[in-house]
């Protein structure tokens, strides 16, 4: 079950030649592979690439016509050894990952693959996400692709241009006997757009094929002494190939229309949409992105072409450079390429840029601003030009026609050089103006858990379990469940990576008093975690604890099913208990709770864990549905149901504000959304209490939680019964009749006490 269904959209994939596709980037990408005759495609879902591996699991009955071998990768690792495949023999495969986490988990088979060379096109499409929207730590691709000597394509943000780079990363790999990265940005892979299509290619050579015709080619291997030869063939061959194809293909765009030719700019592909914008908020390009100052634009941003840039920079004092990221790897190779050829061509990037962080529009508008004010002042437009009094007059000499041009010519040159051109200073294009009065009104909102989450009364749970044994040392994971290192929970010291919380702790496998604690998801132990983490804990006799929670998806990239789900899918082989693979490692301590909101069982099973005086690792198996997956697969049966006027029930929890003493631990150990404050009401209680906002799901891990912590009996089920039933009606009607009863005892009672 993921995120998002494409069942509707994934139809636009049997578009034939010569007609219009609309709709996002993701799937104009996942036509441009089936255009391209690929044989395979593979991948681990992670944002902002995810959606891509829910189209193609959505379009495998269009993959199976094609004869196309899609496969959901166990990790990011595997996906990339997947195209060995086209080492051998001419078959076209694509992989795609989260960058740069998921190259760094590819990275082995990636540099096996760029050394010993591919036969048939090899494309890894990484989901660049770098910047504002970013999950992870700041890192650019750009570095393992020079690492490595692996071709980097950055295209222009629209789907001509997507489209155009798939088929061309395929070609270019071809041509190169080279993997080729496609890099595709946070915003380029959901914007919308259209192209017009070609016919879907069923690949020349199929897997089947290549199984019954096998190959086989040591000098492909990496192994010595060919590995020492791969070096040399990069150098010799494969690049200079690479070259080739990109300037006789023109991979890279120059639009040099413009009148300005002193000056230069020089984009990565990927940021062409943000330097036209910001040429337009200084008046220095039209509506139709047409630029006065000449573009070089970088849609294959790894190897840059000498020549390329020597021509462009040609008679030009000044070129700015827009390089995303840090280090800044292209614009110390464009300073080598110039110094080398004896030009002086300035370039200007990270002067007058900044030197990390995300270039959105205001960003590249106030470098572009700065460059013109040390090269041509003149250019930037004034406030007495950007008032329409102004710009009537024209830019010559206040003759609104060119001499010598027809009236109709004229007009359109007015047009374009005299319309209103903007201040930059006015520009309402981000919000940073407006942040401190907002900060005042609205809090900063954390990452933090969905309302329900069953990972939630885990982490209550050990957090009760240190108040009474102490705390511990705990090393957390990649997925929802990091969440806890922020309040209530406070929980967690380190993070390493996908599936590697049970490694991380490794070190501490000492003798002491308090164990260590590790902990991982269901996603992260299929990935990384039964080799790397439980494996490891066997094979050295690891005398820690090791958190399993297991919530039936890969929840935090979307709710992408993995091998331990409970779903029936008919594609994929799921039921597999993770408890049979933890003790077929060789794990002989192991619990499973399959209700993690049972927090007192939990706590309890922590301390048996933390105290037990058996050796080796202790494994923690906690199963509860993730909420956000239950609710979306449960709300449509129930109001189904209702529709059909069956009876259903709803759960609801309540606080009873005059018992709710104000404590509030409910709160401090669960952090639930859906609990709030409010007033009493009563003169006599000067704490607010607990209330229960409509947002709950009824999961039940607040009263868990304070009963656990305090036995609070403030806390109270409601249930919602939809169609009840004559049983129901005569319920209520008691109910009504026994609580309205002892309310006017209870009124009378007051009224004499007050006589």
């Amino acid at each position: 079950m993921a995120e998002r269904s494409f069942k509707k959209e994934v139809q636009q994939l049997r578009i034939g030649a010569g007609e219009e596709f609309r709709g996002e980037g993701i799937l104009a990408v996942t036509k441009a592979l089936l255009q391209s005759g690929v044989g395979y495609v593979a991948g681990y879902q992670g944002a902002p690439i995810s959606h891509l591996m829910d189209v193609l699991a959505d379009a495998q009955d269009i993959l199976e016509e094609l004869d196309v071998h899609f496969e959901a990768s166990a990790s990011e690792a595997t996906a990339a050894a997947t195209l060995s495949a086209s080492v051998m023999y001419p078959i076209r495969g694509a992989v795609t990952w989260k960058s740069t986490v998921g190259t760094n988990v590819a990275s082995d088979a990636l540099a096996n693959l760029a050394s010993g060379g591919v036969t048939g096109g090899a494309l890894v499409i990484v989901g660049e996400d770098y910047g504002e929207g970013s999950s992870i730590m700041q890192e650019r691709t750009h570095a393992f692709a020079m690492k490595s000597q692996i071709w980097l394509l950055d295209p222009r943000p629209n789907l001509e241009s997507m489209v155009q780079a798939v088929e061309d990363g395929f070609q270019l790999s071809e041509a190169s006997n080279t993997p080729v990265i496609l890099q595709l940005r946070i915003r380029t892979c959901h914007v919308h757009g259209r192209f017009i299509t070609k016919e879907n290619k069923r690949p020349p050579f199929t897997l089947s094929q290549a199984l019954e015709n096998p190959k086989r080619d040591t000098g492909r291997i990496v192994l010595p002494p060919a590995a020492y030869e791969h070096e040399y063939e990069k150098i010799r061959e494969r690049w200079p190939a690479a070259v080739n194809f990109i300037k006789e293909k023109k991979l890279n765009e120059v639009f040099d229309e413009g009148d300005i030719k002193d000056l230069g700019i020089i984009v990565q592909g990927g940021l062409y949409n943000g330097a036209i914008r910001s040429l337009q908020l200084l008046g220095l390009a039209d509506h139709f992105g047409n630029s006065r100052i000449p573009i070089y634009v970088m849609n294959v941003t790894y190897p840059v072409i000498d020549d390329e840039i020597n021509e462009f920079c040609k008679d030009k004092k000044a070129v700015l450079l827009y390089e995303e990221g840090q280090p800044n790897y292209i614009e110390q190779n464009l300073n080598t390429i110039l110094r080398h050829s004896g030009s002086n061509t300035i370039i200007s990037g990270k002067d007058v840029l900044p030197i990390a962080g995300e270039y959105t529009t205001a960003v590249m508008r106030d470098g572009l601003q700065k460059f013109l004010t040390n090269q041509r002042p003149e250019l930037l437009p004034t406030l007495e030009e950007s008032t329409p009094a102004a710009a009537s007059n024209g830019g010559n000499g206040g003759n609104g026609q060119a001499n010598g041009n027809s009236h109709d010519q004229a007009d359109m040159e007015v047009a374009e050089v005299t319309r209103p051109k903007p201040v930059a200073k006015e520009q309402p294009i981000h919000f940073q103006s407006f942040s401190k009065e907002i900060s005042q009104v609205v809090p900063p909102r954390p990452a933090g858990f969905c309302t329900g989450c069953p990972e939630r009364p885990i982490f209550s749970a050990l957090k009760l379990t240190q108040e009474k044994l102490g705390e511990h040392h705990i090393s957390g994971d990649i997925g929802c469940h990091l969440f806890s290192v922020l309040p209530p929970f406070n929980l967690g010291a380190t993070t390493m990576g996908y599936g590697l919380g049970a490694a991380s702790s490794a070190a501490f496998n000492v003798k002491s008093s308090k164990r260590p604690i590790s902990i991982m998801g269901d996603g992260g132990f299929w990935h990384n975690g039964l080799a790397s983490g439980i494996g490891n804990a066997v094979f050295n006799k690891y005398d820690g604890v090791i958190v399993i929670i297991d919530n039936y998806y890969s929840a935090a990239t979307g709710g992408q099913d993995v091998l331990s789900s409970r779903a029936n899918n008919p594609n994929r082989s799921t039921n597999n208990p993770i408890i049979e693979a933890v003790k077929g490692v060789g794990v002989k301590w192991v619990r499973v709770i399959d209700r993690t909101y049972a927090v007192s069982k939990v706590q309890a099973t922590f301390e048996e864990a933390l105290t037990t005086k058996e050796g080796g690792p202790k494994v923690l198996i906690l199963q509860s549905e993730c909420m956000l997956n239950k609710q979306r697969r449960v709300k449509p049966q129930f109001n189904q149901a209702v529709k059909e006027g069956k009876r259903m029930v709803k759960e609801r929890f309540g606080v009873d504000g005059d018992v709710c003493t104000g404590d509030h631990a409910c709160i401090r150990l669960s952090g639930c959304p859906s609990l709030t404050i409010k007033d009493s009401d009563d003169p006599l209680k000067e704490d607010p209490v607990a209330y229960i906002d409509n947002t709950c799901v009824g999961c039940g891990n607040c009263g868990e939680v304070s009963h656990a912590a305090v036995l609070c009996p403030s806390f109270y089920r409601a249930d919602i019964v939809h169609n009840p039933n004559k049983w129901d009606m005569f319920k209520s009607r008691v109910r009504q009749r026994v609580i309205g009863f002892l309310q006017s005892r209870r009124s009378r009672q007051l009224e004499q006490i007050s006589l």
